[in-house]
């Protein structure tokens, strides 16, 4: 049976109307949009919704999202990323976490997005010590059962942790040193291995709404021969290639002191920069850096709220568009962000940029921070074809507005209310691939209760396991202040490697 949306008021985010609001009415057959028109009449066999006083837009993407962290939301503040990734991601004192509470803090993530209207997330899913086959699977399978749309990583660092930093030898006590250097990570040829093994079982599941990615963690954290394997790979499958990049300014700094250059430019060197590759984050840039990225056609999940909390720094969102590059926007992790919302994301992209930039001119749209959050979310996933805007022959990803609530009162431009006036307290009714997942309010494939329930069953084991991480941890403290305090101290202009004049750009 299909579904016929009548008279509604839709935002199709296409190359023809973008943000612009118009009244029309969407015809829904199968997984599909079969038709777009304003004198769509119903036919006998279809379920028709009245769209009068609805909106209708196509699903958030979160271009960047980390659901390990939903373990830890509401956990940490006042920390720079590489001092709270000692307990929301620990090198010492960690074993696996069992298959069945990896796919209840998944579906914990896909009932908070489907519910804030997402429709397709990216979720770069990084298991400590190292991710097994059991792991990845209960994550495809928690995303399958919720009907959310999804790209999933085997995520790899593949040098020791305290050799991903600057100033490492110089700061950290010896043992400790000797400690994580005696964890063995995965070689490249097992990483390649994992994830040839997981595109065969997992790429292109439920119909093509789940797929696989690689993900080496960044260009400091993994070997040449791993990154250029990872990008040969995913060409080879037509997946995305994922990878942290220019976080913060120790990132930059790291990248001078390991490669003599930018982590932008060694990618280009090596061959790992292509359409396939997108950049979380992409904070810590130079004009050349950006100029590289527009010329690959490569795409940038830009991550406003994640890099607020961790004081990481304002990405360069004019710049980058200016240049070409397709950006995204994600929420990153359920713990630097606290939130899969990307409603949340949407605005705070909206607001960021209007103080890091004088010119008023420059500022971001509200079609440009809703175009980033759906169709270039889509595009950085290589699922543009499929999803992102509402177009006669994409599936049927939606999200339909009640337009008669608070957030839309009085009813004035119906983008700018989007982006700036709801919170997704209007959501009536969410639908992927032209199934209704969400119906007021609720999840239509997945028993909230009983996930919740059976998750407050794992709690207490968690707290005990996160409160002997971090009190195993927190011997790195004094060290990782240390290096992110050297970081800050370089300068931002003449740099003290090469004597180059150009700044990072930074907001």
């Amino acid at each position: 049976m299909g579904t016929l949306i009548r008279h509604a008021s839709v935002i199709t985010m296409d190359e023809v109307t973008g943000a612009r609001p118009i009244t029309t009415s969407i015809r829904i057959s199968d997984d599909r949009i079969s038709e777009i028109g304003p004198d769509l009449e119903p036919r006998p066999d279809e379920r028709v919704i009245d769209g009068r006083d609805r909106l209708v837009t196509p699903g958030l993407v979160n271009g960047h999202l980390h659901s390990w962290e939903a373990l830890f939301k509401g956990r940490y503040d006042n920390l720079p990323l590489e001092l709270w990734m000692l307990f929301s991601y620990p090198i010492l004192g960690i074993g696996e976490l069992p298959a069945d509470l990896v796919r209840l803090r998944t579906l914990l993530v896909a009932m908070e997005s489907l519910r804030a209207g997402v429709t397709c997330v990216v979720d770069d899913v990084l298991e400590t010590p190292t991710q097994n086959v059991d792991q990845l699977a209960a994550v495809f399978d928690a995303y399958e059962l919720a009907g959310i749309r999804a790209n999933v990583s085997g995520h790899v660092i593949n040098k020791p942790f305290v050799d991903t930093l600057p100033f490492v030898e110089e700061v950290l006590r010896p043992d400790l040193l000797d400690e994580v250097r005696a964890i063995t990570p995965p070689r490249t040829d097992e990483y390649l291995d994992f994830s040839r093994r997981a595109f065969e079982r997992h790429h292109e599941r439920a119909g093509g709404r789940l797929r696989y990615m690689v993900a080496p963690s960044g260009p400091q954290r993994c070997t040449d021969d791993l990154l250029v394997g990872a990008a040969e790979l995913a060409r080879a499958w037509n997946a995305e290639y994922h990878i942290h990049v220019l976080e913060t300014k120790v990132q930059a700094v790291t990248g001078r002191e390991f490669h003599g250059t930018t982590l932008v430019e060694h990618l280009r060197r090596i061959g790992a920069l292509g359409r396939e590759t997108t950049l979380a984050h992409g904070i810590w840039l130079t004009r050349s850096d950006i100029e590289i990225l527009g010329a690959a056609n490569a795409s940038v999940s830009h991550n406003p709220i994640s890099n607020l909390k961790l004081g990481s720094g304002i990405a360069p969102f004019r710049d980058l568009l200016d240049a070409g590059v397709n950006l995204a926007l994600g929420s990153d992790g359920a713990s630097s962000s606290d939130s899969p919302r990307m409603l949340d994301v949407v605005k705070a992209a909206g607001l960021l940029h209007k103080v890091s930039e004088p010119d008023h001119h420059r500022w971001p749209s509200v079609a440009e921070v809703l175009r980033a959050g759906t169709l270039g979310g889509a595009r950085s996933a290589l699922v543009e074809d499929r999803t992102g805007s509402l177009e006669v022959g994409k599936q049927a990803d939606l999200v339909i507005y009640d337009l008669n609530t608070l957030p839309f009162t009085p009813r004035n431009d119906l983008a700018v209310h989007l982006v700036y006036s709801e919170n997704g307290s209007s959501i009536e009714q969410v639908m992927v691939a032209g199934e209704t997942v969400v119906e007021n309010g609720r999840l239509t494939r997945v028993d909230e209760d009983a996930v919740l329930a059976e998750l407050r069953h794992w709690l207490p084991r968690v707290r005990e396991w996160q409160e002997e991480w971090e009190s195993v941890n927190a011997a790195f403290v004094p060290a990782f202040t240390e290096i992110h305090r050297r970081c800050a101290a370089t300068p931002t202009g003449v740099n003290r490697w090469s004597g180059d004049e150009e700044a990072w750009l930074v907001g």
